[in-house]
C-alpha cells in the first residue's frame, strides 16, 4: 500500500509540475491551442490590453505554479488547485466551454491529492 501511495505520489507530482510548465510555455507559441479562444468577449473587453498579452501573463503564472509544484509540492499543489478552480469558474460563468470546465475541475481534485499525499508523507518522514 505504502508503494502505491509513493508511485500515486510521484506521478501526480511529475503531472503537475511539467504539465502548467508546458501549459504555460505554450502560451507564449499558440502550439497546443490559439488560448485567447477561452476568454469570454465580455472579459477581453475588459482588459487593458490585447487578449494575447493577458494569456502571456497566464503562461507566466501557469510556469511559476509547475516551478512551485516541482519544488515545494505542497503549496504548489494548493496553488494549481486553485488556479484550475478558478479557470473552472471563469468557464462556467461565461457559459462556455463547460466540458473544459469539468476536466479543470477533476485537476483541481487531483492537485488536492497530491497536496494531502505530499503532507502525508512529509509527516511521517519527520516520524
Amino acid at each position: 500500500m505504502k508503494s502505491n501511495n509513493l508511485m500515486v505520489e510521484k506521478l501526480l507530482y511529475y503531472t503537475f509540475g511539467i504539465v502548467p510548465i508546458v501549459a504555460g510555455l505554450d502560451k507564449f507559441t499558440n502550439i497546443l491551442t490559439d488560448w485567447t479562444q477561452y476568454l469570454s468577449s465580455g472579459m477581453v473587453d475588459m482588459l487593458p490590453f490585447e487578449a494575447s498579452t493577458f494569456m502571456i501573463v497566464v503562461g507566466i503564472i501557469e510556469i511559476i505554479a509547475g516551478v512551485l509544484v516541482l519544488m515545494r509540492p505542497i503549496i504548489g499543489s494548493y496553488v494549481v488547485m486553485a488556479w484550475l478552480i478558478l479557470i473552472a469558474l471563469t468557464l462556467i460563468f461565461s457559459g462556455s466551454f463547460l466540458d473544459v470546465a469539468v476536466r479543470d475541475l477533476v485537476m483541481a481534485i487531483a492537485a488536492f491529492s497530491l497536496a494531502q499525499l505530499s503532507s502525508s508523507n512529509l509527516i511521517k518522514a519527520k516520524n
